[in-house]
């Protein structure tokens, strides 16, 4: 990203993590952070660019498949499980190609931007091309989303996934075959050959308990915890993995991550859904993180997870859209909160604020970027703002302003995101890529074949 001229914003209204404070002023440094905000400025500051509505820290998308994007609407049809659904993706997957998946994933990380997300994870497993042959570049796949997130103006954290088997003792099936390295060494030594830049990092993920045999976990943990990078892992999405990690191990998913090291306070769990008393405590205790998907989890008939009770073992909690039935983290935030209601049948596990906070600081946090998703002198200048006097939003107090971005606002609502100080949606208008539409439009007919 390029370097930042110095600038002045005056946010109408901002939430500064605790409460909504009205009249900010927030200046941004030639490097692309947050330089100084003063409240209590009723008025612009000449020279400011006046961003009117109620400005956030740019929201952070801790769990992405980018490709998945081409799926929607098409496995909205009839019925079925995880299982017959993970057909349809694997035919989409076939048909990637390095120039593919630039053009497919530049559209979803600026459909991203215009929905307020300045930091996605994207969990990337199509490595090879396929029936499992390197590309001239090993790292074609993942390159390519490197640049389309540059291209999109967002940052990310490219969580490269070791994907070794298609279960426990099972060889890569054919679909299978273009994710694999074959060992986690192999994995490890392709992916230390990706390089961070200024609007990426590099990471690490282990598909699932099913994917990397238990022999080879400790490699991929051990490769994160040297680089102090940030591990992924899907942990206990489906009870046929759990009853399967049974039958061979004795133990769940999460007994057996934490007997190989892959627990800690780097790592999250993406869905965590169906969880012991002792998973639970093992999550808590290590601060593993856990990542919730809510619209991906009731589009599939996961299940509702336990994230209250994650929360208060110790697991800091984000959120992610995954599969991208929808691109819209306030709704991922809402959800979360409602799911929790219906379960429980009581109202109010989580605050506005702290929903908030799972959207912006902890989810930036678990991708490896704490300096992320505040509204702080020092922290990046990435942030984004949500109208206040749509069809939705119209009508509440301002100070009332996080609830209504939380239980009323949706991505719809986004009028501005700015990351690192460089204006990347401009009242509702993407100013990198000019047309989002039409930019999904072909890249999905490309790859749908």
């Amino acid at each position: 990203m390029p370097l930042t001229a110095h600038k002045t914003y005056w946010l109408e209204h901002a939430w500064l993590g605790t409460h909504v404070e009205p009249g900010v002023a927030l200046e941004v440094g030639g490097d692309g952070r947050i330089a100084a905000l003063r409240t209590g400025a009723e008025t612009p500051p000449p020279g400011a660019e006046v961003l009117r509505g109620l400005t956030l820290p740019g929201l952070a998308n801790a769990h992405s498949h980018a490709f998945h994007r081409a799926l929607r609407s098409l496995v909205q049809i009839g019925s079925g499980t995880f299982w017959t659904w993970r057909e349809f993706m694997y035919q989409v997957a076939q048909n990637l190609t390095p120039e593919r998946y630039f053009a497919l994933a530049r559209a979803v990380y600026a459909e991203m931007a215009l929905a307020g997300v300045t930091n996605v994870g994207e969990f990337h497993y199509v490595h090879h091309a396929p029936g499992g042959a390197p590309y001239a570049d090993p790292n074609a796949m993942g390159e390519a989303l490197i640049e389309a997130a540059a291209e999109a103006g967002i940052r990310i954290t490219l969580l490269d996934t070791a994907y070794l088997s298609a279960g426990f003792g099972e060889a890569p099936n054919a679909h299978q075959r273009r994710f694999s390295d074959g060992t986690a060494e192999a994995w490890a030594e392709r992916v230390s050959a990706l390089k961070p830049r200024e609007h990426a990092l590099i990471g690490a993920a282990v598909h699932s308990v099913r994917a990397v045999p238990a022999g080879e976990l400790a490699t991929v943990a051990r490769w994160a915890e040297e680089r102090q990078a940030p591990l992924h892992v899907h942990l206990s999405e489906q009870t046929a993995e759990n009853e399967a990690c049974l039958a061979a191990h004795g133990r769940t998913p999460t007994q057996l991550l934490a007997d190989h090291g892959v627990l800690g306070p780097r790592t999250t769990g993406v869905h965590n859904t169906h969880l012991t008393d002792t998973d639970i405590g093992l999550l808590g205790a290590s601060a593993t993180g856990t990542c919730m998907c809510p619209t991906t989890e009731r589009d599939l008939a996961d299940g509702i997870g336990p994230a209250g009770r994650l929360q208060r073992a110790g697991s800091p909690l984000s959120l992610g859209s995954d599969s991208h039935a929808v691109i819209d983290l306030l709704e991922e935030a809402r959800a979360m909160e409602l799911n929790e209601r219906l379960r429980s049948r009581t109202r109010g596990h989580w605050t506005a604020n702290a929903l908030l906070t799972a959207a912006t600081a902890d989810g930036h946090a678990a991708l490896g970027r704490p300096d992320a998703g505040r509204l702080e002198p020092g922290a990046l200048a990435d942030f984004t703002t949500i109208a206040l006097d749509s069809v939705r939003t119209a009508g509440p107090l301002p100070r009332l302003g996080a609830e209504t971005a939380v239980f009323a606002a949706s991505a719809a609502d986004v009028r501005h995101t700015v990351v690192g100080g460089r204006h990347i949606v401009r009242d509702g208008h993407h100013t990198l890529v000019g047309d989002v539409a039409s930019a999904l439009s072909a890249s999905i007919a490309a790859v749908r074949g």
